[in-house]
């Protein structure tokens, strides 16, 4: 049988594998890339299957085209917010629990405004790069709503003064404005630079210290410091009984690059 492109096409959603980075972009332009049941299920699917590969060292998450990263719940079908009263999950609020348990790295690619839902997106990646025409707001109030699921994800990214204004006044803020505040990593004229920038700094670093690493940074992120500190206290054994920890430490010795096995 032949091998199996490594290219995927959701209909809503396309995936695509450069090298170790699988690049999932939110392919709905004429509806600015809103978020659609569809592009939930296949974008759950997708970082189910990267965080279970572990040839996959990153997860770049984008928008078509240059107008929009992702525009929030698609209000066109007036259905957006219907919900089965009986089901206490609701599938964007699954997606964000899901990123909080990955261990693979997500970085958001802003190619252009990033409204409401599109902040959750933003929030549940790990780094984020942004193009300089990008604005980021959290428009809800506009429309008689409030952001809710999305605050989850941007309060510990936000100072509270900040996310309060753009709660309550639905008024967008700038790249530079998203940088100042560190709601994302890099901003440029040209988004690709800056990823390229950040993922060549990322790719040449242990697989096996980046994945335990997310997942200690992630774990102890609601706890005390006594908790913390007893949890990082017996993690950082685990860390030095790795293959890439081995090698790394032998490289720097013999002054060489590792090789790592990410094991």
């Amino acid at each position: 049988m032949a091998e199996a492109p490594a290219f995927h096409h959701h209909q809503e959603l396309r995936e695509e594998m450069r090298g170790p980075v699988m690049w999932l972009t939110i392919d709905r332009e004429e509806r600015r890339n809103a978020i659609s049941p569809g592009v939930l299920a296949a974008l759950s699917a997708a970082l189910s299957r990267a965080d279970a590969d572990r040839d996959v060292r990153a997860v770049v998450i984008t928008g078509a085209g240059t107008r929009a990263f992702c525009a929030g719940a698609d209000l066109q079908g007036g259905a957006s917010f219907r919900f089965d009263p009986a089901e206490p999950y609701q599938g964007f609020a699954n997606l964000l629990r899901q990123a909080r348990q990955l261990t693979v790295p997500l970085v958001a690619r802003v190619n252009g405004a990033c409204m409401a839902g599109g902040m959750g997106l933003l929030g549940m990646c790990d780094m984020a790069v942004a193009g300089s025409h990008a604005v980021f707001g959290l428009p809800e109030v506009k429309v008689g709503l409030f952001p809710a699921q999305v605050l989850s994800v941007l309060g510990n990214l936000l100072p509270r003064r900040v996310l309060a204004q753009m709660c309550l006044t639905g008024e967008p803020i700038t790249a530079a404005q998203a940088l100042e505040h560190g709601l994302v990593n890099r901003v440029g004229e040209n988004v690709d630079e800056s990823l390229d920038w950040l993922l060549g700094r990322m790719l040449d670093k242990s697989p096996a210290a980046i994945r335990r690493g997310l997942y200690t940074m992630k774990k102890i992120e609601a706890m005390a410091f006594e908790e913390s500190i007893a949890f990082t206290e017996s993690q950082i054994g685990l860390f030095a009984l790795t293959e890439d920890a081995a090698e790394g430490q032998l490289a720097f010795r013999e002054k060489r690059k590792p090789q790592w096995s990410g094991r």
